[in-house]
């Protein structure tokens, strides 16, 4: 174990070496990654930020009825009667008229407007959740129909569009990705080829004297790791950077519709992911690399 240990210090050390031998040549490979990186990342990250943006506006659709203004209690008991015997609804909320004004009335940007109104002109409302979102359109219909019930309407109806939106653009962003996942197992790939021609001789002369394939696969594979991981670092620096200059314009904007919003980055564990990721596939670019120059010296000897 100690002696496992001992070698695969070695190697890293040594690796770590090469790396500090030839800087300007390490850090534009580890720029082109980060770069490779950041282009996928990114776009999960602002589709992650419009998600919560989205949620923030409302969790889930819901429909509210507006009651005619002269319908009576009675009436209006009966629509509570109806909705609480209706197997698709989860739950309701009633809001009476008066405390629709209320609300009007402590707004500050429409308080003015409420103080100089002769009497109240908003009716009697229900705020419905359905048990399932495909009920929801022939809830809206239905409900529409309902005696004294003057409109119904489908609210946060452009939230479901945006998450329609957003999930196309998942899927676009898993198929980007994939794409340049490949090209960064290819650009290391080629990184690696350049350091194994700068050191043929010294693996011939190893294989010469016995050096095993795993011993000579092991520097190459922890090099091709830690530009992958160094590339992934880039790449979320890159990101960071990114939405620090625009979180500066949508705070502009967010001031404009009195809210808060920023762009935030990736948390911890999704940090971590990124990470990992970067570090394997740079490892397996780095294995497929070293594997094919040793293939081709075991074919001619």
């Amino acid at each position: 174990m100690m002696a496992w240990l001992s070698i695969n210090l070695h190697a890293f050390l040594s690796t770590l070496r090469k790396l500090a031998r030839s800087p300007f040549s390490s850090f534009f490979s580890i720029c082109v990654i980060g770069i490779t990186l950041s282009l996928p990342t990114g776009i999960f990250v602002i589709l992650e930020n419009l998600e919560s943006l989205s949620s923030t506006f409302s969790g889930s659709p819901e429909i509210s009825l507006f009651m005619s203004r002269d319908a009576s209690r009675d009436q209006v008991s009966e629509i509570e009667k109806r909705l609480k015997s209706e197997p698709r609804v989860s739950r309701f909320k009633f809001v009476s008229k008066e405390d629709a004004l209320a609300q009007f009335r402590n707004d500050n940007e429409f308080s003015d407007v409420v103080s100089s109104l002769s009497r109240n002109p908003l009716p009697d409302a229900f705020i419905v959740s359905a048990k399932r979102s495909s009920d929801l359109e022939a809830l809206h219909v239905e409900m529409g129909k309902w005696p004294k019930v003057e409109h119904a309407q489908l609210d946060s109806n452009w939230v479901r569009k945006l998450d329609s939106i957003l999930k196309l653009g998942h899927v676009a962003a898993a198929i980007l990705s994939i794409l340049l996942g490949f090209a960064l197992v290819f650009i290391t790939f080629n990184t690696i080829r350049l350091q194994i021609l700068t050191q043929k001789d010294e693996i011939e002369v190893a294989k010469l004297i016995g050096a095993t394939n795993t011993f000579i696969r092991r520097p190459f594979l922890y090099l091709g790791a830690l530009q992958g991981l160094a590339g992934g670092i880039a790449a979320w620096i890159i990101i960071e950077a990114g939405l620090h200059f625009m979180n500066g314009a949508i705070l502009e904007l967010a001031q404009l519709y009195s809210t808060r919003f920023a762009l935030s980055n990736l948390d911890p564990k999704e940090s971590l992911i990124l990470f990992m990721l970067s570090s394997s596939l740079g490892w397996l670019g780095a294995w497929f690399s070293v594997s094919r120059h040793l293939w081709q010296l075991d074919s001619y000897s």
